[in-house]
């Protein structure tokens, strides 16, 4: 149940126990220690009064002075009283016990009440000479002096405890109020209001640190969010096109009569755009899903890839698609990457894709080891001969939805291709740089992790 309550009162009500605890604790040894010098001082006067008492017994002892809360006793050898101070009885005040130890040195008892005097009392008894001489005093003071300490402290203790609650929760509440005003502000963010943040109190403390956290927070969620909304914004903007196209060519093949020739142009116009929307689709699902966590990237990096293979695939394919040979390849047959194989056919391809249709041939494929010693990196680089990205639009290259407006823009396209190459190399802890060539054409330059000396001998094992 304590769990449910304010944080302000859990801190307050820990506190108050803490410090009720601390402070019974002060009391019980303040009051121990005021009896104890207490009867510390009673003992040295009786100790005084009794050395008193012994020097003046080998002479005609006179009768004890005593005192108001003090009786004195001189005691013959068989314990019967030789002469004694007000208001004592004729009795003597030690039993038989006491007057035999008293013989020996000096004792010190309490008797609940002796010698008239108010209980209880302390007694002192040493030898002088044949004789034993006793010395009392009440501890009725004594006790009323720790009675009005404890009653003193049972009176002040309670208040220190309630001002020192008081002064928790206030200091629990001032500590938590810049909490509560970041809680506040919070609440009223909302989807179109991204651009608000928490207010962050100016000391530099716990508090100020998470109100930044949650700050840098919100600035990502906000540039996620912006990024969402472009994306979506441009993706119907891109679907737009081919699904009004669509429409259209529809419309005007069911508008008159047509003859077979004019539909079979209108289906094969319909495929076209219908096939480009099917190409638009399949990339932005691509995008979704290399922006989702992976989380079978662990699995998908500890494999191997022979890079050879795979490039030599993306070279067969645009080889049987015209005439000569457009593409050429440069990588050593032993050269793997921790990546995945599909990933990087998919990604290659875009680049030479990118390449054939915004550059001119030759188009070379490169692919090294980076790196000294032991490489950690393999860079494949596409290069074209054709005109190169526009210098001021060579920052935005791998953004999506991006086309250039200079000479690369001759052919058709979304502005995902290389936007996803991107994202599949981020998927495989990897990066795409975008330049130009001193000599001209585009350079475009993928980097994936290398393959483990152990993996890829592993992989040449199998090979040979």
């Amino acid at each position: 149940m304590i769990w449910r309550w304010p944080i302000r009162v859990r801190l307050t009500t820990a506190f108050t126990v803490m410090m009720a605890l601390v402070l019974f604790g002060v009391a019980a040894a303040t009051v121990a220690h005021a009896r104890t010098a207490l009867d510390e001082s009673i003992d040295e006067t009786l100790t005084s009064r009794l050395g008193d008492l012994q020097s003046a017994a080998a002479a005609a002892l006179p009768n004890p002075i005593g005192g108001r809360n003090t009786v004195e006793q001189v005691l013959d050898p068989s314990g019967a009283v030789v002469a004694s101070s007000p208001p004592v009885s004729a009795g003597s005040m030690l039993d038989a016990g006491e007057l035999a130890a008293a013989r020996n040195g000096a004792v010190f008892v309490d008797h609940p009440a002796a010698g008239g005097l108010a209980g209880p009392v302390r007694l002192a008894a040493g030898p002088a000479g044949p004789r034993v001489v006793v010395a009392a005093t009440s501890l009725a003071e004594r006790d009323a002096a720790v009675a009005d300490l404890r009653a003193e402290l049972a009176v002040a203790f309670p208040l220190v405890l309630l001002a020192a609650a008081g002064g928790a929760y206030l200091l629990g509440a001032g500590a938590l109020r810049p909490v509560e005003r970041m809680r506040a502000r919070a609440a009223a963010i909302t989807a179109e209001d991204t651009d608000q943040r928490l207010p962050v109190p100016s000391a530099r403390d716990e508090i100020s640190r998470l109100g930044t956290t949650f700050n840098d927070l919100l600035a990502r969620l906000q540039a996620a969010l912006s990024r969402e909304r472009q994306f979506v914004a441009d993706a119907s903007h891109e679907l737009r096109t081919p699904l009004g196209m669509l429409t259209t060519e529809l419309e005007l093949a069911l508008r008159r009569p047509r003859s077979s020739a004019e539909l079979t142009a209108a289906m094969h116009s319909a495929l076209e755009e219908t096939e480009r929307l099917s190409r638009l689709a399949q990339d932005l699902l691509l995008l979704a899903r290399t922006d989702q966590p992976d989380t079978s990237r662990a699995t998908r990096r500890a494999a191997s890839t022979a890079l050879r293979p795979v490039l030599e695939r993306v070279a067969t394919r645009y080889r049987a698609l015209g005439e000569g040979d457009p593409l050429a390849i440069d990588c050593a047959p032993d050269l793997s990457i921790q990546a995945s194989e599909e990933d990087c056919e998919r990604a290659v391809s875009n680049l030479v894709d990118n390449a054939m249709s915004h550059g001119a041939p030759p188009v070379i494929v490169k692919a090294w080891p980076a790196g000294s010693g032991q490489p950690e990196w393999v860079a494949i680089e596409v290069r074209d001969h054709g005109p190169g990205f526009d210098p001021a639009f060579l920052p935005h290259a791998l953004e999506r939805f991006t086309r250039a407006d200079t000479a690369r823009a001759g052919g058709e396209g979304t502005g995902l291709g290389l936007a996803i190459v991107a994202a599949l190399a981020r998927r495989n802890g990897g990066q795409v740089d975008a330049g130009n060539d001193p000599d001209g054409g585009a350079v475009l330059t993928l980097t994936l992790p290398a393959a483990p000396a152990s993996i890829l001998a592993q992989y040449r094992a199998v090979q040979q």
